[in-house]
């Protein structure tokens, strides 16, 4: 997550929700608002995140608990900001999200006892808040898929490695950085994993693909050392890949990486990701997610 903020951390109260939308007959979005009987408002669903949790993942997981609808994120939409009693600021993250099922065990509750699927001009009117109006105005109920890029998790390092580069395998920091990977796959509905054949990076990947019970393919092209014509064309089998999908490589393989997906190259910390949002071909948004852990530089 970018993590940059003005307020003080004391004085601010982190949420994540989603728009989430579904098209409609003839070709119009639907959007999903929620009623909560505490404040009598209508909002879009959304929530604090819990200690330790990312906001993409506290996303997913308020939806789900407020409406029963498991969702897959998108692009990122503005946050919004505003005040608290006491003087503390709420700041919410917001996604846009395609539903993945109904809900439809949904049972109305002391927090939401009613949701709605609403089209986008009747939801503008059924908004309380008019920060949550403002916010809507921003959807773009264009169909994306998306692409992770992942550089490795911190490593053993190679002067205390006495085997083969290949198997060198992630130390303790590493294996954190790829348990904190697994909220944020799952957020974006990832169903491919692709991975160098490097031990490090299979391990970064792992814990995701074990969760999510997919098997991680892995590509020489990703490894360190590649051909960078090989790394391209590999680039571009992956922005024809109808699956989301998560790739995990090493920092000398990026910038090849990058050139072929169209993107301007960036440096990647280890256990970081990077999501790519594509229509079509095409990337039209893209979020960091770097890890929460201290880097041991390696």
């Amino acid at each position: 997550m970018v993590r940059g903020r003005t307020e003080s951390a004391d004085r601010v109260v982190e949420a994540a929700g989603a728009v989430v939308w579904r098209p409609s007959a003839y070709e119009r979005a639907e959007v999903l608002l929620v009623h909560r009987p505490k404040y009598d408002d209508w909002s879009f669903p959304k929530g604090k995140l819990e200690p330790g949790e990312r906001a993409p993942a506290a996303a997913v997981r308020e939806v789900a608990e407020e409406t029963r609808i498991r969702v897959a994120l998108g692009p990122p939409m503005p946050p919004v900001r505003y005040p608290l009693a006491g003087g503390a600021v709420k700041v919410v993250r917001y996604w846009q999200a395609v539903p993945l099922d109904d809900g439809a065990d949904f049972t109305p509750g002391p927090e939401v006892d009613r949701r709605a699927w609403l089209r986008i001009g009747e939801a503008a009117r059924q908004l309380t808040h008019p920060r949550d109006r403002s916010l809507l105005t921003t959807l773009t109920t264009r169909t994306t898929r998306p692409l992770v890029l992942v550089r490795h998790g911190s490593a053993l390092s190679r002067r205390g490695w006495t085997g083969g580069d290949l198997e060198r395998p992630l130390g303790d920091e590493g294996h954190t950085q790829a348990a904190e990977l697994v909220g944020a796959l799952a957020a974006y509905g990832i169903t491919r994993v692709v991975s160098s054949p490097a031990r490090r990076c299979v391990e970064t990947v792992l814990p995701y693909a074990t969760a999510a019970g997919v098997r991680i393919e892995t590509e020489p092209a990703f490894a360190e050392g590649t051909d960078p014509e090989l790394v391209g064309e590999q680039a571009l089998r992956l922005l024809d890949a109808p699956e989301p999908t998560a790739v995990c490589t090493h920092r000398p393989t990026l910038p090849d990486l990058w050139t072929g997906l169209g993107v301007t190259p960036m440096p990647l910390q280890p256990g970081e990701a990077v999501v790519l949002h594509l229509a079509g071909r095409t990337p039209v948004a893209f979020e960091r997610h770097p890890p929460a852990e201290p880097l041991s530089g390696r």
